[in-house]
């Protein structure tokens, strides 16, 4: 009985950037002496791994074009583009499979690194956990772009971040904001969407362009130069080390961290945060801000406003750039206000004064169970400890009367456990008992509760400080779809 051969080696080799001289001495071997050279390419036939390995290719080599069956074109497959390719890589993964079977070393040429957005990838999924498999790296295009730039891409405690260009304009003009140095690759078609981000992110002027790095046919230029209509795919977008600190601007900025945590920001507060010298605001709001070595932080108590603002102007009139934190939004029963009457004293008359929005507590709750604020409605506070209790009764009830929709913010705590069911009789004088009331705790927290009860069930007992009340208007509807209760209140009005 014959005995059977042993299976062939697989290898991913990394050919580097595109000029051959830059193959590592490994990849080069391994090419030389493989028994099959396998590559991807589209339908025209050619590849740019196969021409950077052409050098070190010998006579006699089995060679195994890898042909895709679509690029960016449409498809006929019953799984659509997708499915196409993912057809195509098994038949392709089957194919090298054979040879491997036979004992022979199969090497997959691969531009750039097979790991870095690499097609060989798709093959050592398939078939690593079945053969023998070694991974060659080779020099990236992003570390090449940087070499033929003769800029670096980060030094010292610099943050670099690789983005590919199909991501959303808005998604990438966020991550762009928050890092230090990038590069984008994946051009082409996406390179509009991509101008646009760096736009948006304020890094356009910053930004470099790169085509075919290390190639007789590189291209290089500032990014705000280059026509989006002569952008093929092999290029990049680079934003290297060194980029120019704007001179920073002494002032108070008062921003919103949305009801909780870091999905609830937008990418101007992000900003906001990221360049500021100190942080001031209450301690568990503070806490929500991950930490940073280059700031201070000065955290109090929830009850000394006032004092709180004071100390953030007192900096920035010392020439720092201090952010004030807010839950919510800064201007809906927050920080905003304090920061902004304290400014007013006469010794602070010349320290600017931001104020940047945030997602409300009272749009987090309404989200969670529908549209209940869809048509006019009122924010009113339950707190009596800086206004009378009479002046909080009156405009329950004009806003009652009025039929407007009303978000409560505050409506207890454990000094006050009347005022739920003192607020509930008087809405109950204008209100049917069956309107809905939506009670939204803790939202975007880890106690998150979302649930809905008829303003005559509605007890002291239901709500704490972390809760906001939504009460309907007489058009307001609380119905069931899928299973789930969903409040809505239409912006028709019957004439």
């Amino acid at each position: 009985m014959a005995e059977r051969k042993p299976a062939g080696r697989l290898y991913g080799v990394g050919l580097g950037p595109g000029d051959p001289e830059l193959v590592t001495v490994k990849a080069a071997r391994l090419v030389g002496a493989a028994d099959v050279i396998a590559y991807h390419c589209a339908r025209h036939g050619r590849s740019i791994a196969r021409r950077i390995a052409e050098p070190y290719v010998r006579a006699g080599q089995i060679e195994e074009k890898l042909v895709y069956p679509v690029t960016t074109e449409t498809t006929d497959h019953p799984g659509g583009y997708q499915g196409a390719i993912d057809e195509f890589y098994t038949a392709a993964a089957a194919r090298l499979a054979t040879h491997l079977d036979a004992g022979r070393d199969v090497v997959v040429l691969c531009e750039g690194d097979p790991f870095f957005y690499g097609s060989y990838l798709h093959m050592h999924k398939r078939l690593a956990d079945r053969y023998p498999t070694e991974v060659v790296p080779g020099v990236t295009s992003v570390s090449a772009a940087a070499a033929e730039l003769g800029r670096p891409l980060a030094e010292r405690d610099e943050v670099l971040t690789i983005l590919p260009g199909t991501l959303p304009p808005a998604e990438l003009a966020r991550r762009l904001a928050d890092t230090d140095t990038a590069a984008v690759v994946k051009l082409g078609r996406t390179f509009a969407g991509v101008r646009a981000a760096l736009a948006a992110a304020g890094r356009l002027d910053d930004a470099w362009y790169v085509e075919k790095a290390t190639t007789d046919q590189q291209r290089t230029a500032s990014l705000s130069t280059v026509d989006p209509a002569d952008v093929p795919y092999f290029s990049l977008a680079l934003l290297p080390s060194g980029r120019p600190e704007a001179p920073k601007k002494a002032g108070v900025v008062v921003v919103g961290l949305g009801p909780a945590g870091q999905p609830w920001l937008t990418p101007e507060t992000r900003a906001a945060l990221a360049e500021a010298d100190d942080l001031v605001g209450y301690g568990p709001y503070l806490d929500r801000v991950p930490p940073n070595p280059h700031q201070t932080r000065h955290p109090s108590d929830n009850r000394v406003e006032a004092e709180r603002a004071a100390v953030a102007l007192k900096l920035a009139a010392s020439g720092r750039q201090v952010a004030v934190v807010s839950s919510g939004d800064p201007g809906v029963f927050a920080m905003a206000t304090a920061v902004l009457e304290v400014a007013c004293e006469p010794h602070f008359a010349g320290v600017p004064v931001r104020v940047l929005p945030g997602v409300t507590a009272a749009q987090a709750v309404a989200s969670r169970i529908g549209a209940p604020l869809g048509h006019d409605y009122c924010v009113l506070s339950l707190s009596d400890r800086l206004k009378p209790w009479s002046v909080v009764e009156q405009r329950l009830a004009a806003a009652a009367e009025a039929d407007l929709v009303v978000a409560i913010y505050n409506p207890g705590s454990r000094s006050r456990t009347h005022q739920v069911t003192a607020a509930r009789d008087v809405l109950l004088k204008h209100r049917n008992p069956d309107t809905p009331v939506v009670i939204g705790r803790d939202v975007g927290g880890a106690g998150e509760s979302v649930r809905v009860v008829r303003l005559a069930d509605l007890q002291s007992s239901d709500v704490d400080m972390r809760t906001l009340l939504i009460v309907g208007s007489s058009r307001t509807r609380a119905v069931q779809r899928g299973g789930e209760t969903v409040v809505f209140t239409p912006r028709r009005y019957p004439e």
